[in-house]
C-alpha cells in the first residue's frame, strides 16, 4: 500500500496540540531538559552529561518508508498506534528549525516520553530554536514500544520511531525528509559535509572554493570537513556542515544543522583531531555511549559499550565552524572511500562521478551495522537514507554536476594494498588544499584507468602508486570492475552511460 497525501495528512492532524495538551511539556529549555534527564546522567570530568542507551546504532533493517518500500496494513497500523499513544503518554515536545536556506528550511517537531528526556536534550542541541512556526515535519519516538520499527511517511512529513532509544534515529528521521524535500525541488539531498576554502593562487589572487565530502559514517568525513588545512595569512577554511546537505539546482548547498554536530568519538585523538577533541571535552558537549567511569573519567579510546560512541558538540566550540551553514556554490565534490585498490585521489569525469555516486564504496561501520563493521560495502550516494528509486538519484547527480561544471574526485582515506601504505590525515588534507589551489598536476594512467596526480606539492605521490603495493594488481582490478558492473546493472532506471563509466 502506497502513501498518499489524502491518506496521511489527517493522521498528522491527529497529533495533539502541545501548547494545550495536559500530558505534554512544550519546548522546555536545554537546561530544563538536562535536569529532566538527570536520573540517566553520569557527569563527566569536564562537567558535561554522559548517557548510555540500550540501542547504540540505527535499526536500518527495521526501517521502511512508504515511497520506496511496500507498506502493508500492519505498517500503517504501527503509525496509527504511535499517533494514538501521544494522547496518553507523558511527553516532551520540542520544536526546532532545520536549515536556513530560503528554499530548504523546515520546522521539526519531536515527541518523546519524559522518561527519555536525554533523547530530547541531545537532539535539541543540534538544531536552532523555532519561534512559533508551524511544523513541517514530525517524529514520534516511543522507546518503550513492544516492537522495534521505524516507519516513515515522507509525503506527510511523519516518522514513527518505535522500540528504539537511540538518538540517531530522531536525528536522521528529520534529515532523511530534509533530503527528500530538496529532491522534490529539483535538487538532491546529500549525506555529506560542506566546507568553504579560501586559498591564494600562484598569481597571488585569493580563490574561494566550495568543497563537499560524501562518505559513510567513520570514514573521515567530519575530520576532513572540520580541518583548518594549516592555512595562513589571507587563506582560511571554514566548516559549514558535517552530515547532511541539500544540493540545489542553482549550485548552492543548503545546510541542515545549525547548532551542533553529532560526531563519532571512538579513538578521538587530541593531536590528530584537536578541534573535535576540544569540543567533545567542553562542558557543553553531550556524550552518548562513551566509556565514562563512575568518577567521570572519559575514555574515548575504549569501546566499552559500542564502537559507535557519539558526542553532540556545539558549533560555536569549533574554531573552524563558520557562522553560516549554507555554501554559495559547490565547486568540488570528494567521494570518500576506503577501498585499498583506489589511489589517494583520482579525478573523475561526470559519468565516472555518477558511477562513483552510485557505487558508494566504503567499509561498514558500527554506526550502520555493527555485526558487519569492517566489511567492504556499497551504499548509493554513501547515503542510507534515500527515499525513492536509487537509480534516479544517480541520474539527478549526473545532471547537476554536468550543468554546474563541478570538479569531482574520489579520495582514499584508508590504505593501499594489504595495509602496506597508510594514507593519513596529513596526506588527505594536503590533497584537499592543493586541489583547492589548483596546483595538482594530473595525468591519465591507462593501467589504473584513472586520471591520477603526477605531482602534489608536499607529497611524494610516487610512493602511493597503487600497483606497486598490490600483488596481482591487474587481476584484482579486473575483479573489482566486474563486481562494480554487476552492482550497477541492478538499477534499471540508471542511465547506460553511467553504467558504462565503471573505472
Amino acid at each position: 500500500m502506497s502513501e498518499t497525501g489524502t491518506e496521511t495528512r489527517p493522521l498528522v492532524r491527529q497529533l495533539p496540540d502541545p501548547s494545550t495538551a495536559p500530558n505534554i511539556r512544550y519546548n522546555p529549555s536545554l537546561e530544563e531538559l538536562r535536569e529532566l534527564a538527570a536520573p540517566d546522567e553520569t557527569t563527566t570530568e569536564f562537567g558535561s552529561a554522559s548517557y548510555v542507551s540500550e540501542f547504540r546504532s540505527r535499526s536500518a533493517d527495521r526501517t521502511k518508508n512508504a515511497v520506496g518500500d511496500e507498506f502493508t496494513g500492519r505498517d500503517h497500523a504501527l503509525v496509527e498506534e504511535a499517533v494514538d499513544r501521544t494522547a496518553s503518554t507523558e511527553l516532551l515536545c520540542i520544536d526546532r528549525l532545520m536549515g536556513r536556506h530560503p528554499d530548504a528550511t523546515f520546522c521539526c517537531r519531536l515527541f518523546v516520553p519524559v522518561a527519555y528526556a536525554r533523547i530530547a536534550y541531545a537532539w535539541a542541541g543540534l538544531f536552532e530554536p523555532a519561534d512559533g512556526q508551524d511544523p513541517d515535519l514530525y517524529t514520534v519516538q516511543l522507546p518503550d514500544f513492544d516492537e522495534t520499527a521505524i516507519r516513515v511517511l515522507p509525503d506527510a512529513g511523519f516518522t514513527a520511531v518505535l522500540g528504539s532509544d537511540y538518538t540517531g534515529e530522531a536525528k536522521k528521521s528529520f534529515l532523511r525528509l530534509f533530503m527528500y524535500r530538496v529532491k522534490q525541488q529539483g535538487g538532491l539531498g546529500l549525506h555529506a559535509g560542506s566546507k568553504r576554502v579560501r586559498v591564494r593562487t600562484d598569481e597571488g589572487d585569493v580563490r574561494t572554493v566550495g568543497q563537499v565530502f560524501m562518505g559513510l559514517s567513520a570514514t573521515g568525513k567530519s575530520t576532513l570537513t572540520s580541518h583548518g588545512c594549516w592555512l595562513e595569512d589571507s587563506e582560511d577554511a571554514a566548516m559549514l556542515q558535517d552530515d547532511v546537505c541539500g544540493l540545489l539546482p542553482d549550485g548552492s548547498v543548503a545546510g541542515s544543522e545549525g547548532e551542533g554536530l553529532y560526531i563519532k568519538t571512538i579513538g578521538l585523538d587530541e593531536d590528530e583531531q584537536p578541534e573535535l577533541y576540544e569540543a567533545a571535552t567542553d562542558e557543553s558537549a553531550i556524550l552518548e555511549n562513551v566509556a565514562v567511569d563512575d568518577d567521570g573519567t572519559v575514555h574515548f579510546d575504549e569501546d566499552r559499550y559500542t564502537a559507535n560512541s557519539r558526542a553532540i558538540v556545539r558549533r560555536d566550540e569549533l574554531e573552524s565552524a563558520d557562522e553560516e551553514i549554507d555554501l554559495g556554490r559547490m565547486d568540488q565534490v570528494f567521494f570518500i572511500t576506503r577501498n585499498p585498490l583506489m589511489p589517494p585521489v583520482a579525478r573523475l569525469d561526470e559519468e565516472q562521478a555518477a558511477a562513483a555516486f552510485m557505487l558508494g564504496e566504503s567499509i561498514e561501520t558500527s554506526a550502520g551495522d555493527p555485526a558487519r563493521a569492517g566489511e567492504s560495502i556499497r551504499v548509493v550516494g554513501t547515503n542510507p537514507f534515500i527515499v525513492g528509486p536509487e537509480g534516479e538519484e544517480g541520474n539527478i547527480f549526473h545532471e547537476l554536476v554536468d550543468i554546474l561544471d563541478v570538479d569531482c574526485y574520489v579520495i582514499n582515506t584508508g590504505y593501499l594494498g594489504e595495509k602496506a601504505v597508510d594514507i593519513g590525515v596529513t596526506e588527505s588534507v594536503t590533497i584537499l588544499t592543493e586541489a583547492a589551489r589548483g596546483t595538482i598536476e594530473w595525468s591519465r594512467d591507462d593501467r589504473m584507468g584513472l586520471t591520477v596526480p603526477e605531482t602534489v606539492p608536499g607529497i611524494d605521490i610516487e610512493d602511493y602508486y597503487v600497483p606497486d603495493h598490490v600483488d596481482d594488481y591487474d587481476e584484482a582490478l579486473a575483479e573489482l570492475r566486474a563486481e562494480r558492473r554487476e552492482y550497477l546493472a541492478q538499477f534499471d532506471d540508471l542511465r547506460e552511460e553511467i553504467k558504462a563509466a565503471v573505472y
